[in-house]
């Protein structure tokens, strides 16, 4: 993802073009292009407006029931309210017409967001070619991802892929040594590893990525495979790359072994959790360890990639590339997070 940090009103026309350049790189129609673009702007104009500054996140999504770019929204201002209201043109609490938010959920496929009083409002809208349905397009979304290069960084020196074979889901985290160029290098060589072996168990997979990576400078890394059906996720890493099982009524951290991959793994060894009803958390270093759900009511109901969002805009130790991938460890998609986030 593309992050542009939104604090004043030179900012917002930097947000917009990014988005209207992604969606352009996506193949979307100079209309398509157009709708993005208005959206966007009204998000970037929000966060100086409501929130006194915020980031916008920019990306590529894909999904069984469509693909195109999102546009993230995401401050540590008041909070919303009423969520069910802003949704509708004419609400304000600024003074202003208040079409703002109406116009995203009318450019957009797909809007979601959650907002908690004095800790701020995470929003996510996707956009797909074509124009937008009547009502908001539901998502059945599983997995969500935010990743991020360190900022000055061009490239991002972390990783991530999954797999859905063997009626089971496999995901992985990387994160080469380092940042830069070299770092991506490695951990895009992860990833390809990853993919060419997928089906195949935890440590088999780790022990392939530890051989594959022999000719980069190396990287931490971690890989997950969901049992949905058994409620259970096996888990294995090498070195630093963190991985959690977080359910309604508690966290589980995962064990990741010592080591560097590529360079030196004394033990391979993958670990059984219990993950019935949960999400399972794969991130880099680049995110602080500290990080928890409690702070946030209905979190775990919300789309995956808004879990990731504020997990990153909440715990990014900002030195560093960050990767945040979300995976729900049940059948249940989302329940619609606008309807339930705010206490």
């Amino acid at each position: 993802m593309i992050r542009v940090p939104v604090h004043e009103p030179s900012q917002v026309s930097e947000a917009r073009r990014t988005a209207a350049e992604r969606a352009e790189q996506h193949g979307f129609g100079a209309t398509d292009v157009g709708r993005v673009a208005l959206a966007t702007t009204e998000l970037a104009t929000n966060l100086i407006k409501h929130a006194g500054g915020g980031d916008i996140l920019v990306g590529g999504f894909e999904e069984p029931d469509g693909a195109g770019i999102q546009v993230l929204a995401l401050d540590k201002g008041r909070g919303i309210a009423d969520l069910a209201a802003c949704r509708a043109d004419g609400y304000s609490t600024a003074g202003t017409n208040g079409h703002g938010l109406g116009a995203v959920f009318r450019q957009a496929h797909t809007v979601e967001l959650v907002s908690w009083p004095a800790l701020g409002t995470g929003l996510m809208a996707r956009f797909e070619p074509g124009a937008p349905p009547q009502a908001n397009k539901p998502s059945d979304a599983t997995i969500g991802v935010v990743s991020v290069p360190k900022e000055g960084e061009s490239v991002c020196g972390d990783g991530w892929s999954v797999d859905d074979a063997d009626a089971a889901r496999t995901v992985m985290v990387v994160d080469g040594l380092g940042h830069g160029p070299d770092a991506a290098t490695a951990a895009t060589e992860a990833v390809r590893v990853f993919q060419r072996h997928k089906g195949h168990r935890v440590p088999t997979l780790l022990d392939y990525i530890h051989g594959g990576l022999r000719g980069t400078r190396g990287a931490a890394v971690s890989v997950g495979r969901i049992d949905i059906a058994a409620g259970q996720v096996e888990f294995g890493g090498i070195g630093n790359v963190a991985g959690a099982v977080v359910t309604p009524t508690a966290i589980r951290r995962m064990v990741s072994l010592p080591g560097t991959a590529g360079h030196v793994a004394r033990k391979i060894q993958s670990f059984d959790y219990p993950a019935e009803d949960g999400v399972v958390v794969l991130h880099s270093d680049g995110l602080a360890t500290s990080w928890s759900l409690d702070r946030y009511p209905g979190l775990l109901r919300a789309h995956p990639t808004l879990i990731a969002a504020v997990l990153f805009r909440d715990f990014w130790r900002q030195r560093d590339d960050v990767t945040v991938l979300v995976a729900r460890a049940t059948t249940a998609a989302a329940d619609g997070a606008a309807a339930g986030s705010a206490p």
